[in-house]
């Protein structure tokens, strides 16, 4: 606030720092325009309400003011205009596209002072510039600045308002008002108390003029308004963490961390090492941020016997890499504290929730993070936590990759880890000093707080497993039909924890399947993750954790392919369950594994570790598991050829099934019976797969459905009626919609295909044969249906490598390789066939790897010898 007429109090001027109220030579014994102040009257003036000037008639104090030389130079005789910019900086790298768009947003259109600057669409260009801490936002704020600062002839004004400067208090905009009118040559006394009144006189002075303003570091939109100029030949910068949406008609310009290319040329330019280059791990150990490197560059330059691989590998082996990223008073700790620290000191809840919030993110230290998680820990609601995370993402401590998911940058990651240690509680406020309180807009609002904030429990990490394995449970009946399968699964084995069962009564179930799968695709690296940090952990307690999260998870992770991830977590559960000497959860992950090396057509694997979890449930004398091990068994038996061994096990599987009175099991059964017939009679084959329809179609059971489809569409091509298998095809890929199951859906367009590969295949052969175009064939010779297959089997490899599935993407370039070479592309056909053969390596698909060495070997003898 201002001071009382008569009372004389420091006041900044518009560099920002604080000084005396003291005559200033270029500021306060004259106007930006050149005319003489007033003089001083001998009493100090009564305070009287503020009256603006019309539109366009100059302040009683500017009347005098000469006008400009139009080639930007001052009148005779007037003081040198107002060049407040801080010098460019030294080392100004990359950001050239990003400067070029600022430098046209803010240029002049003409020098002429009596033309208009700017379209008539807009009043002043105003250009915000954002990022998080360190990434260059007053770098380039005052690159283009420099480069912009002959366009405007009436002076540059600078103020930084500090509003994220360690151990400074931020600028109201009261002061701010107060400091640029007093170097636009206004007398303290003359300054109107009243806020607005200030801003109007701001305004007035500088409509006439055309002025470049930069207003760095603020703090926030309310901060920023009451300095915009409103005439027209006026621009304005702003830098701020805060992305400033409040301030309307700005364009804004969000920085990144540098490229690995401009984050190598500036540690060259600082450091002098001229060997450095976007390879040196240096580049990725400092974020590529471009305070870590000026700190790390300055540290090469200040030492030259250190060398860069020296401080890369102290970067690396620290626990926290901000112990290395300070350099005299460059830091960046203390920059990110900043933030931090204003949040935990505040006097509104959503400030200290988010300051919460990052210490929790610290603790955890996963990849991406979500507000159910995080509210999960801070025991509040999802709203509050989700306002919680738009606050850190306001002062750029985090990042919104994708809508509701966050992810703090790297730099970041280690001061939140330092947060949650209790040494980092304590040393955060620390080192900035305590906050001061400002004033505010409320006078009645509470005061900051400087105390520190509590400790973290000691639990988190339970806390989340626990959460996780929650809504696992919940993905599981979303996405598993009713029935013996989910009741086995969901049913405890002896290591789960007594209170798995309130968590999962205290978590929101999920409405659809495809929510559940959107949860998984969400949590799933999280998951992967945290299991794999505590895979070893002694903690019986903690294991439990894992064992029934991975046990819950496994048939999501399953249905939706995600071959990389199965390996790990069934890895892993195999383990706890082991330790825990839990025999259940032991038996589940050795079925769990079997399905896997199942699906990456590692069948005689599956097998053996099938056997082995069958061998525990008839011990526990599990008869549900018993018959389900039982028909995998047979499954498995018929794709090694052992056709008798495959038969005896269906046969015990369908007994049991009746048995149980599980028709889901007995409708799975009949398939596996109709792939075991489909060797010798496909026409008794399609007779199973009809009977496992009807079935699903009783029951409801949609992969029952899916799945015989897809089965009779095998059962057509094995009869070679390709016609007849593309409509199964189809109508399976409709049935199975958005309920996911990777093996169901990846199988079904393999067969499709290959069903349309055949009927395009006819259709090029009878073409040739007639010499006449026939229906299918495009004027080019490709059949239609050999298009579709192309583009059909282009999906299917998309979807495959996504999941990173080499045995599936291998079936598929197989297919791939034939399409490529009938359209008349061998060299790619080549290519996709080499790529399967390498991706099928060391599988069961005898068959085909077989055939893709033929091919291959048919190529390679028909090269010509080397003399």
């Amino acid at each position: 606030m201002l001071p009382a007429p008569g009372v004389h109090a420091p006041v900044p001027h518009a560099s920002g720092v604080h000084e005396p109220d003291a005559p200033v030579p270029h500021a306060s014994d004259a106007n930006p325009l050149g005319a003489p102040a007033p003089p001083l009257d001998s009493h100090p003036p009564t305070p009287t309400p503020y009256e603006p000037t019309a539109p366009n008639s100059p302040s009683p104090k500017l009347s005098s003011t000469p006008a400009p030389d139009p080639g930007g130079h001052p009148t005779p005789g007037s003081p040198p205009r107002l060049a407040q910019l801080p010098p460019p900086p030294a080392h100004f790298t990359g950001r050239a596209d990003t400067h070029r768009a600022l430098y046209e947003t803010l240029a002049p259109l003409s020098n002429d002072p009596n033309a208009h600057p700017y379209p008539t669409s807009h009043s002043h260009p105003l250009a915000v510039i954002t990022g998080m801490a360190g990434v260059g936002k007053s770098a380039l704020a005052l690159h283009t600045a420099h480069a912009l600062k002959d366009r405007f002839f009436d002076g540059q004004l600078y103020v930084n308002l500090h509003g994220a400067t360690p151990g400074m208090t931020p600028l109201t905009s009261g002061q701010a008002l107060h400091a640029l009118l007093r170097d636009l040559g206004v007398e303290p006394r003359h300054i109107p108390e009243h806020p607005d009144a200030a801003t109007a006189l701001l305004r007035t002075l500088l409509a006439p003029t055309r002025t470049l303003m930069v207003l760095d570091d603020a703090e926030n939109a309310a901060q920023v308004r009451p300095l915009l100029p409103a005439g027209t030949g006026c621009a304005v910068i702003v830098t701020s963490r805060s992305p400033l949406t409040a301030l309307d008609g700005a364009r804004r310009f969000p920085l990144t961390p540098l490229s690995g290319e401009d984050s190598a040329a500036l540690l060259r330019a600082v450091s002098g090492r001229d060997a450095l280059d976007a390879a040196h791990p240096l580049v990725e150990l400092t974020g590529r941020l471009p305070l870590a490197l000026r700190v790390v560059a300055a540290r090469l330059a200040a030492r030259r016997a250190l060398t860069p691989d020296v401080l890369a590998g102290q970067l690396a082996a620290t626990e926290s890499r901000l112990h290395h990223l300070e350099y005299d008073d460059l830091s960046v700790r203390r920059s990110l504290a900043v933030a931090h620290d204003a949040l935990a000191a505040s006097d509104r809840r959503t400030d200290r929730d988010a300051a919460l919030a990052l210490r929790h993110i610290g603790a955890l230290d996963l990849p991406s993070y979500g507000a159910p998680l995080l509210a999960r820990l801070a025991g509040t609601d999802e709203r509050r936590t989700e306002s919680a995370l738009d606050r850190l993402v306001d002062v750029a401590l985090l990042e919104e990759t994708a809508y509701g998911r966050y992810t703090p940058h790297d730099l970041v990651r280690d001061f939140a880890r330092e947060l949650a240690t209790p040494a980092g509680r304590h040393s955060s406020l620390a080192d900035t000093g305590p906050p001061t309180l400002t004033p505010a807009a409320n006078p009645h609002s509470a005061p900051t707080r400087t105390e520190p904030p509590p400790p973290l429990p000691l639990d988190l990490t339970d806390t989340a497993l626990a959460w996780y394995a929650a809504c696992a449970e919940h993905t599981l009946t979303a996405i598993v039909e009713p029935g013996l399968d989910q009741d086995d699964r969901r049913r405890s084995t002896a290591a789960q924890l007594p209170a798995h069962a309130a968590e999962v009564a205290a978590t929101a179930p999920f409405p659809r399947p495809e929510d559940a799968f959107a949860w998984g695709d969400s949590e799933l690296e999280n998951i992967v993750a945290l299991v794999t940090r505590y895979r070893d952990t002694a903690d019986p307690r903690r294991t439990a954790h894992v064992s029934t999260l991975v046990r819950l998870l496994f048939p999501y992770v399953l249905r939706s392919g995600r071959v990389a991830e199965m390996e790990v977590l069934g890895r892993v559960a195999l383990g706890a369950a082991r330790r825990l000497g839990d025999a259940a959860a032991e038996a589940y992950a050795l079925g769990d594994l079997a399905g896997l090396h199942f699906l990456t057509g590692r069948q005689s694997e599956a097998l053996g570790l099938n056997d082995q979890a069958l061998e525990i449930w008839w011990r526990l004398n599990t008869v549900s598991w018993i018959r389900r091990c039982l028909n995998n068994r047979g499954l498995l038996l018929e794709g090694l050829g052992r056709y008798a061994e495959s038969g005896v096990a269906l046969r015990q599987s369908l007994a049991y099934s009746r048995q149980l009175n599980d028709p889901y099991g007995e409708a799975v059964t009949h398939s596996h019976i109709g792939n075991l017939y489909e060797h010798t009679d496909p026409r008794a084959a399609i007779e199973q797969h009809r009977r496992s329809l009807a079935i699903g179609d009783d029951i409801g059971a949609v992969i029952v459905q899916h799945s015989a489809h897809c089965n009779i569409g095998y059962a057509h091509l094995t009869l070679g009626e390709p016609a007849a298998a593309v409509p199964h095809f189809e109508e399976s890929l409709r049935i199975l919609g958005g309920h996911g199951d990777w093996h169901g859906e990846s199988q079904t367009r393999l067969g499709l295909v290959r069903a349309l590969r055949l009927l395009g295949h006819t259709a090029t052969e009878q073409a040739a044969t007639e010499g006449t175009l026939t229906e299918g064939t495009s004027t080019e010779g490709t059949s239609t249906h050999t298009t579709r297959a192309h583009t059909e089997c282009t999906e299917l490899l998309r979807r495959a490598d996504a999941r990173a599935d080499r045995y599936m993407g291998g079936l598929a370039r197989h297919q791939l390789g034939l399409l490529l070479r009938e359209m008349g592309r061998e060299q790619e056909a080549y290519d996709a066939w080499r790529t399967a053969l390498d991706a099928l390596d060391g599988t069961d698909e005898k068959a085909v790897v077989q055939e893709l060495s033929e091919l291959l070997s048919q190529r390679d003898a028909r090269r010509p010898s080397r003399p």
